[in-house]
């Protein structure tokens, strides 16, 4: 080994420096992939940049210096980047003979939870047939206010998901619109009187164009891509449970870029007690 070395150039002390940091950057390398793994084991499919928010404090704990992107080419060599998935199969019957309502929210930008509500219906895949999922978010917070899952897309799973969120509701005093397509569902009878019993001023998209409900349908991919809800389930038992467990896991525990970090249930929490704070 010696006269290796000294073929080579190098001393002993040059050799057994560069074995220890080999070794050192495979033990990091390991934690950094132990730490990565037990974020997606909650919320499977997380991006990189919330990975690295959620983990640089262990990461700092441990010694390593990464950064997002070196983490970003580290779970590139891995394999384990996220690939987006591109689907979408129409759920909005708008040909119908009730009555639809304008556009509220075309120059809105909310400024706390509790003023604008969105909605948008999924499908999702089970062994017995496809199921239907109907959320309403929060579009300040990104919280989930409530849900409904059911085999059909009738108004009666629709008003579960309102009622539920009504449920949620800290302030229902405050003005309120809720913005959804101008599905039958959303302009039925049952949930129009739900809507008006609550002073609830109702929104619908006017053209057409999946923009003007853009953040109700991103709710939607997110929920069945990164809790892995786009692959089919057993029945709408165990479907139930799953977005149930999803829905918590989000409002909980993954943090949003456009909330500087924070989750929804936070952002949600923050925005009332300011709120609350700024009336009194």
């Amino acid at each position: 080994m010696k006269q290796i070395m000294s073929t080579m150039g190098y001393s002993r002390q040059q050799y057994y420096k560069a074995q220890k940091h080999t070794h050192t950057q495979q033990q990091q390398q390991a934690t950094v992939k132990t730490l990565v793994m037990s974020q997606r084991k909650l919320l499977p499919r997380i991006g990189t940049r919330k990975i690295h928010y959620l983990i640089k404090d262990r990461l700092a704990a441990n010694e390593i210096k990464m950064g997002r992107d070196k983490l970003f080419d580290y779970l590139r060599h891995c394999g384990l980047l996220i690939k987006p998935k591109r689907r979408y199969i129409q759920t909005t019957n708008s040909k119908h003979w009730l009555r639809k309502y304008p556009n509220l929210i075309k120059e809105m930008k909310p400024t706390a939870a509790e003023q604008l509500w969105v909605s948008d219906i999924t499908y999702l895949k089970t062994e017995q047939g496809n199921c239907y999922l109907n959320m309403i978010t929060d579009a300040y917070s990104r919280k989930i206010m409530g849900y409904a899952v059911d085999y059909n897309m009738e108004a009666q799973s629709m008003v579960a998901a309102l009622q539920m969120a009504l449920q949620q509701r800290a302030n229902p005093k405050s003005k309120l619109i809720h913005h959804t397509d101008r599905g039958l569902q959303y302009c039925s009878q049952d949930y129009v009187q739900l809507e008006t019993k609550n002073s609830i001023a109702i929104s619908m998209t006017e053209n057409g164009d999946p923009y003007e409900n853009a953040l109700a349908e991103r709710m939607n991919r997110t929920i069945k891509e990164e809790f892995c809800l786009d692959q089919p389930l057993k029945d709408i038992t165990q479907l139930r449970q799953a977005i149930k467990e999803a829905v918590h896991l989000y409002n909980h525990h993954r943090p949003h870029l456009s909330l500087q970090m924070n989750t929804p249930e936070q952002q949600h929490k923050k925005s009332l007690t300011t709120e609350a704070v700024r009336d009194f």
